[in-house]
């Protein structure tokens, strides 16, 4: 490996200055102007997704919740993501429900790792040999390509996703600290420094505890010889790790235990099944990577339940070859060597052993990302051409990047065109079907909402969730018969008084009184507390003529849910139809 001689500073002048050219000397402030020219970049390229609505599980977050709307602060960080969710309440404090804000920050966020990119590609091109100029129109390309590349607007456009810019944001934080210590002895208080980011990392999303990993192969990596000499030499860092992460470890074994989406308790699938299915699923997020076509909020992924099923075996040896190789030229190209691993060391928590439900999704590249950059930057340095040949290259790069990454928020913009893009790439897939009736169904689109949910139930199991939207939309169409043998469907499921109940609002509204009121008084034994029986009684009884119990009826829904909508224009109507006294 090739050695290099430690950076050295002038008196006087600033640690992070650098000569790029004969003349000029970068300062801070030229750092924090090229920061800001990367957020007016970043907001062009995600401003059709900034005035997008909330999508998918964005609807099932705490600030969604009326009970969050007014709870203390300690109510919203119970949990195993409490920075994640410290986040979250902010945004509710200062702007509500607003998608806006919520997009902003995430936005905001992004554009902060990217110039934490920056700086840990800087530092480790400078650990490779670079310097000058070549180090940091490389980094700043890393850097650019990092906030600008089009299979980042998961990560970001999604709010759902903040757990991963967030949680990112802090590891690159962490691992900047590492790199940029005073010596190659790192300190008490650096150590603390790290130890803290890192425990915020963990604190937001469970996957960051491969901090721990990347620290190990850093310090092995970058000494002479390949030897561990700079992992004993940062024994009080190893040493708060070995302390703080066995509880972040924990918490990481808390989590895959009791999910019911990821861990090794998933039915779907074994975790050597899901090995292999990775070993495909890398070679996806490479392509992506490098030919960022086929961008998919809900990829339709087959499962390789042996190795030998849709080519897993030769995903495997691909990647076995491409590891050994890396490991055999870490001396000729250490940067890129390096690079490979980190970003199949990053990749690793969730693209390896641990089962996940979606064996494939955009926003797990955010973290391993940077690995493919130390690759591409590597090779960048070794094209002999001119100088303003690379710069032009590398300037039309991130001009395409951003250009490309503008198209696809165009998909953002609204739940129904996410999912008329994700129906139009996986036809065969059950949920992007489901979520495309559900998002017409909402707008009021009944009639093109019917056969998405037929194309949903065919191709899926039978689901709760899916026969009572599937009910609401026959109900819309005005087909009592086929919502009631829906709502059965979903009952044979899952007994719920919200079945009970809308059997009971389409029994009213069909004018069959006595079976509507023995479906309400069912739903009643259920669940006392479910406010929407009492609003279709209410309807009942208005039905019927008598007021005053429909009145009752009303108020009684509103005791349980004051912010029912349902409830409040009733009443409101009957209100209204009341002689002046």
């Amino acid at each position: 490996m090739q050695k290099t001689k430690p950076e050295r500073r002038g008196k006087g002048q600033p640690r992070i200055a650098t000569a790029t050219a004969a003349g000029f000397v970068l300062k801070p402030w030229h750092y924090g102007l090229a920061l800001g020219a990367a957020f007016v970049a970043v907001l062009f390229a995600y401003g059709p997704a900034l005035t997008g609505p909330f999508v998918f599980d964005d609807v099932y977050l705490p600030f969604t919740f009326k009970e969050f709307a007014n709870a203390p602060l300690a109510a919203w960080m119970r949990g195993v993501r409490p920075l994640l969710m410290l986040s979250f309440w902010v945004n509710q404090r200062i702007s509500g429900t607003e998608p806006f804000a919520y997009h902003f920050v995430n936005v905001l966020l992004h554009t902060l790792t990217g110039g934490l990119v920056f700086l840990i590609v800087r530092k480790l091109l400078g650990r490779a040999g670079q310097s000058g100029f070549m180090r940091d129109a490389l980094a700043a390309f890393s850097g650019g390509l990092f906030l600008l590349h089009p299979v980042q607007t998961e990560s970001v456009s999604y709010v759902a996703s903040r757990s991963e810019g967030l949680s990112v944001f802090f590891l690159y934080a962490a691992f900047a600290v590492f790199l940029y210590r005073r010596s190659e002895a790192i300190s008490w208080l650096e150590s603390i420094g790290v130890l803290a980011l890192f425990a915020a990392a963990v604190s937001t999303k469970e996957h960051t505890v491969v901090l721990i990993g990347l620290l190990l192969l850093t310090d092995y990596y970058w000494n002479p010889g390949f030897s561990f000499r700079g992992i004993r030499r940062n024994w009080r860092l190893y040493g708060l790790i070995l302390a703080g992460g066995a509880l972040a470890l924990r918490m990481v074994w808390h989590v895959l235990r009791a999910a019911d989406t990821a861990g090794f308790s998933m039915k779907a699938f074994t975790w050597y099944q899901y090995f292999y299915t990775q070993c495909r699923a890398i070679w996806l997020y490479i392509r992506l990577f490098f030919l960022p076509y086929g961008q998919n909020i809900d990829h339709d992924f087959p499962v390789s339940y042996t190795l030998m099923d849709h080519g897993a075996v030769i995903g495997l040896a691909a990647l076995l070859a491409l590891a050994a190789a890396a490991i055999y030229y870490r001396k000729r190209f250490p940067l890129a060597s390096y690079g490979f691993l980190v970003f199949l060391l990053l990749l690793a928590p969730t693209s390896s052993f641990v089962p996940i439900a979606d064996p494939v999704a955009e926003r797990r590249l955010y973290l391993p990302m940077i690995g493919l950059l130390l690759v591409v930057a590597d090779f960048l340095s070794r094209w002999k051409v001119k100088r303003g040949t690379l710069v032009a290259t590398m300037s039309g790069i991130l001009v395409l990047a951003g250009f490309l990454t503008y198209a696809r928020n165009g998909v953002w913009t609204s739940d129904t065109a996410l999912w008329e893009d994700s129906v139009s790439k996986s036809p065969e897939k059950s949920r992007p079907q489901f979520q495309l009736a559900f998002a017409y169904y909402a707008q009021g689109r009944c009639s093109e909402a019917l056969p998405h949910y037929e194309a949903a139930g065919i191709r899926g199991q039978d689901d709760y969730r899916l026969m009572v939207d599937w009910a609401l939309v026959y109900d819309c169409l005005g087909h009592p018969a086929e919502a009631l043998a829906k709502l059965r469907q979903a009952m044979a499921l899952k007994r719920t008084a919200q079945v009970y109940s809308l059997m009971g609002m389409i029994d009213v509204k069909d004018g069959k009184y006595a079976e509507a009121r023995q479906a309400l008084d069912t739903a009643i034994g259920i669940d006392p507390n479910f406010a929407m029986t009492y609003t279709y009684l209410a309807a009942l009884y208005d039905r019927q003529g008598d007021t005053q119990a429909a009145i009752r009826e009303f108020r009684r829904a509103l005791a349980i849910d004051p912010t029912s909508e349902a409830a409040i224009e009733g009443l409101s109507a009957i209100e209204q139809r009341r002689p002046a006294r």
